[in-house]
């Protein structure tokens, strides 16, 4: 299967440098499943080529471990995985090409995010819903999608049409989106992968879709095809997909766009954090769940603290997971320290049993984020199913909120809540929740308190009653 990269942009060279292989030398690696060789069949001053040849082994395929031979069949020997680009292709792209696909060009930054008049023409791609399906996927990305359609066989023309397609691909682009369009869309025209999906495969999936997959058109069928329809990771999948991320930019930041200068200005969230750590370590609990860990702010005081044995995070952002990871330092760190923390992408509204067996679990500044109708099944999750020994919930007090410059009564503090409670309505919810999964409920708050509208932030600590637990 062939792969190629065209651009005429001056200096056309310049390719060289955002995909980390000099235009001047071949390269080859071989990889569990074939040999992917690298070169440059032209690169002078008016256009400069990419050409990424996989050459598969089917012998492999069929003879390698963990395959399984039914009914003495010829299809493991006989198929079209050595000539269609698949999911082998997409493994090759991430092997050869991981720091063009993360936006990584130390040579020259700048080139990163510059857009580029590219061609990218595959030899061959599959689309057995035809022509149609195949120009839907690429054409909203801003593609003009050429395709060549192939006989089954030349000789027997009367056998019509393959599903099968040679394809260019020219579109006014940055390298780094042109590769993640190809690493996710090239399986799901394949429609099947040839590797067991996990849970990993969901936060590949959002990272490498990150700022087009979410609105694309065909978004839930690119989801299902990619995840091998297995219903349970399609839906975190779209579930995440849906959440809008609260900051950009810079992940220190914790200001929102439209956050109350007042809050920034004492630095309420660093007092809620040390509130919340200050009550874990006095809980005795070792093994902590951070709900809606965001970057992992929270996490990162928590490994200070040699005290907690077990650390982990769930978000339902796969960006942010990716922030914490770096902000955690998580590839560098000792493996004692390692062992001790985790990240897991998920949703608070989907049972998971992930989320068992804990001490604790805190909650800051999420449930507000959730729509109403959903909060049911957050209580679920965390209070019926998780039921960890300890619940710490924090969330906005709207009675404080007039209190911000700007804002008016009924104002909300940021335009992704879809509700805020008051002091009474938060102990209506709480009590009310503690009685129904068998949880005492006391409260307290965060922030300098206004004599009548209280404090900025509300807090419950949820303990479970001893006769509740195990």
């Amino acid at each position: 299967m062939l792969l190629t990269i065209s651009t005429t942009d001056k200096p056309t060279t310049d390719l060289g440098y955002l995909v980390h292989k000099n235009p001047f030398r071949s390269q080859g690696r071989k990889l569990s499943f074939g040999t992917v060789n690298v070169f440059y069949p032209e690169a002078t001053r008016d256009i400069c080529t990419l050409a990424i040849l996989l050459e598969i082994d089917p012998l492999h395929l069929a003879r390698g471990k963990g395959v399984r031979v039914q009914n003495a069949t010829l299809s493991p020997y006989v198929n079209d995985r050595p000539y269609v680009c698949s999911s082998f292709m997409s493994i090759a792209l991430s092997r050869l090409f991981g720091q063009t696909l993360n936006g990584t060009c130390r040579g020259k930054p700048e080139l990163v995010d510059r857009p580029m008049d590219l061609k990218a023409s595959i030899s061959v791609l599959p689309s057995k819903p035809g022509e149609t399906f195949l120009k839907s996927l690429f054409e909203p990305l801003g593609y003009r999608v050429d395709t060549v359609p192939h006989l089954l066989d030349p000789s027997f023309p009367e056998w019509g049409q393959s599903p099968y397609f040679t394809v260019t691909l020219s579109g006014r682009v940055t390298v780094k989106a042109l590769f993640n369009h190809l690493y996710v869309l090239i399986p799901v025209l394949d429609n099947q992968k040839h590797y067991f999906i996990d849970e990993n495969e969901i936060q590949k999936l959002l990272q490498r879709g990150e700022g087009w997959l979410s609105e694309h058109p065909l978004r839930n069928v690119i989801t299902r095809r990619y995840l091998k329809y297995l219903k349970s990771y399609e839906v975190q999948a779209l579930e995440s997909l849906e959440e809008t991320p609260e900051t950009e930019g810079d992940p220190e930041v914790l200001k929102k766009p439209d956050e109350p200068a007042g809050e920034q200005a004492f630095n309420l969230n660093r007092e809620r954090l040390q509130t919340v750590l200050t009550t874990l370590l006095a809980s005795g609990a070792e093994t902590l769940l951070d709900l809606g860990c965001g970057t992992g702010k929270l996490m990162r005081l928590l490994l200070k603290e040699g005290h907690f044995k077990r650390i982990v995070g769930l978000d339902v952002s796969a960006r942010y997971l990716q922030v914490a990871h770096e902000r955690l330092h998580l590839d560098t760190l000792p493996e004692i320290q390692r062992n001790r923390v985790d990240l897991i992408l998920g949703s608070l509204v989907y049972r998971d049993k992930r989320l068992e067996g804990f001490d604790a679990a805190v909650v800051i500044e999420v449930i507000e984020h959730l729509p109403p109708e959903r909060l049911r099944t957050f209580e679920q999750v965390v209070f019926g199913c998780a039921r960890p020994g300890m619940v710490i919930v924090t969330t906005p007090n709207r009675e404080y909120n007039p209190f911000w410059e700007g804002m008016e009564p009924g104002d909300l503090r940021h335009k992704d809540h879809r509700f805020e409670w008051t002091r009474r309505e938060f102990r209506a919810w709480a009590e009310t929740l503690g009685k129904t999964h068998g949880y005492g409920a006391t409260f307290q708050s965060v922030g300098q308190p206004h004599h009548q509208l209280g404090a900025p932030t509300q807090i419950c600590l949820f303990t479970r009653k001893e006769e509740e637990r195990p």
